[in-house]
């Protein structure tokens, strides 16, 4: 018998950082995802293959039981280890699925190059969650940590307001679809931030006004989602990449490598790789493919929508 789990990528358009302590996060599902297919096994134990977005295999391994059940700490931080270490975290909350089976044949399979960062990593866990009957905030919380948004963009199909409120995060569905969206693009800088390092870096820089900053976060974030007009859009994006670049004490990306472009570049997510979001009147390909990225997708052919 063969099961299949799927969640969906996801983009943060707002509250990046401080969404970690109350503030209210505006996400966006993508089209892009992954699946995690299930299949009986037996040796008690899980022969597990992962597939990138071009059915190319990119990692394979097999992993016993006891190697979940025990999770012996690793000195080495690999795939394998990470893989066991959400498995054990799962089978700490529901040891079912490793007690009444006789084994496993697992692949994953995701709709987008891995290096992207809309969510390897979320939409694993995810899945993982979806598959042993456990719940996926609690698993992150216990295994990766992170405030759990892209947890709340796996799980649904619509853009969402994301906020944690004494340590429950809080899901609300909304609506966004202004008629400028043909003027929002999506470009991948080429490389891959590490959101460990940059929630880091937020902690280390956060200061005395969190309460005034969250405030301030939550007001352009409602200014964002209410905007009727691409100039209003345009001007309370800008606006969020400055209060958190005065926050972060770190440049803005425009400011960093696009200090020429006609319209707004926004970092999304962990500042500094990744995806940004340009806004422009006219089609910016021309513009970024000049720099050296490529890879410029439209509103629509990025975002999930109903």
């Amino acid at each position: 018998m063969k099961t299949t789990f799927y969640s969906n990528g996801k983009l943060l358009i707002t509250g990046e950082y401080l969404v970690l302590d109350g503030a209210k996060a505006f996400a966006l599902p993508t089209k892009f995802g992954q699946d995690l297919v299930v299949e009986s096994g037996f040796n008690k134990e899980v022969k597990w293959k992962s597939y990138n977005y071009d059915d190319q295999l990119w990692f394979e391994d097999v992993i016993s039981f006891a190697e979940i059940t025990n999770n012996v700490e690793a000195k080495i931080e690999t795939v394998k280890t990470t893989l066991i270490t959400i498995l054990h975290e799962a089978y700490l909350l529901n040891t079912d699925f490793i007690n009444n089976a006789e084994g496993y044949e697992i692949s994953t399979h995701l709709t987008f190059p891995k290096n992207w960062g809309l969510g390897t990593s979320s939409t694993l866990l995810n899945n993982i969650a979806q598959w042993t009957k456990t719940d996926a905030y609690t698993l992150l919380k216990n295994s990766f940590g992170g405030s759990g948004y892209d947890i709340a963009c796996a799980q649904n199909n619509t853009p969402i307001i994301y906020q944690i409120e004494q340590n429950t995060p809080i899901v609300e569905k909304t609506e966004f679809n202004p008629k400028f969206t043909k003027n929002i693009f999506f470009v991948y800088l080429n490389k891959k931030q590490s959101s460990k390092a940059a929630i880091t870096a937020y902690y280390n820089n956060k200061n005395e006004n969190l309460a005034k900053n969250i405030l301030d976060n939550n007001k352009i974030t409602e200014a964002i989602l209410e905007a009727k007009t691409l100039n209003e859009f345009a001007h309370f994006v800008e606006k969020h990449e400055i209060h958190l670049s005065n926050i972060l004490e770190l440049e803005t990306i425009k400011e960093i490598a696009f200090p020429d472009f006609n319209g707004v570049v926004k970092s999304l997510g962990a500042w500094g790789g990744d995806f940004v979001m340009a806004i422009s009147k006219e089609n910016p390909k021309q513009y970024f493919t000049k720099k050296g990225y490529e890879t410029i997708l439209t509103y629509d052919e990025m975002i999930l929508q109903q």
